[in-house]
């Protein structure tokens, strides 16, 4: 399990792979935990000053393995938050060193989200981003429910969220969840020289400043905690049932 996600550390860029292809890189508890692991290392390794977020497949992330986090049972919003995939949401929280995602291909549910806490994103021509929660009878994460309508404005934050829009490359530069598209030849090193860029900086004053943009951590702690609860209540609910169940069975769910 742990190769379903590759770390090096060269150059001062820790550069996180996702690796599970035949699954078109759904995530499960096992990768949160490398993920995790990871970055909070990042954190206090002063060989890295900058993460670049990449895939090894064609989609760059398809969000949650279902029946990975169903099969972790049922938890309410204290137990959520002792996750791999909390740990994960945490270290977005509390990161200082910047951080560059180059999306090819599908990137679902925290494709969408994590992207939200990057610094420099870049995208395939061809690649589609969606966070289908509410299709899936769940709600979004990673305060994605802040800062999502705060980027892009309520109504379309609606539209991606409450009708599970997919957004493609153009839209996503558009609405500045990207900075840019490539080709999918260009994209790994144009985001691979971004994050050479940021690593060569004066890292004090990269910090800094990533402080001064993000804003009060404290503020996106609370709305995770909130997102928390609410997830981990929809979590045991007839609702996700039905959902993961219409889902494998390839048919639209039955909400009643």
């Amino acid at each position: 399990m742990t190769d379903h996600v590759l770390t090096e550390i060269k150059d001062r860029i820790l550069t996180i792979t996702f690796n599970r292809p035949d699954k078109k890189n759904a995530l499960t508890h096992a990768m949160y935990a490398k993920i995790a692991d990871a970055l909070e290392d990042a954190e206090t390794n002063d060989d890295v000053r900058a993460v670049l977020f990449k895939s090894s497949a064609e989609a760059f992330t398809a969000g949650n393995d279902l029946v990975d986090f169903q099969q972790a049972g049922s938890h309410d919003g204290s137990e959520v938050s002792e996750l791999p995939v909390a740990r994960v949401l945490r270290a977005f929280v509390n990161a200082e060193k910047p951080y560059v995602a180059a999306v090819n291909g599908v990137a679902v549910g925290i494709g969408l989200t994590m992207l939200l806490h990057c610094d420099i994103v870049y995208v395939a021509d061809e690649a589609t981003i969606q966070a289908p929660f509410v299709d899936l009878a769940l709600v979004p994460e990673a305060a994605s429910s802040m800062l999502l309508p705060r980027l892009a404005g309520h109504v379309k934050a609606a539209e991606i969220f409450m009708l599970g829009k997919k957004v493609g490359a153009d839209e996503a530069v558009s609405i500045g969840l990207a900075n840019g598209k490539c080709s999918q030849e260009d994209l790994l090193p144009t985001a691979e020289k971004a994050a050479a860029a940021l690593a060569s900086k004066a890292p004090q004053a990269i910090r800094m400043t990533k402080r001064l943009m993000r804003g009060d951590k404290e503020v996106l702690g609370a709305k995770m905690q909130e997102e928390n609860i609410y997830f981990g209540q929809q979590l045991k609910s007839p609702e996700v049932m039905e959902a993961i169940m219409a889902f494998m069975q390839k048919r639209a769910p039955n909400f009643g």
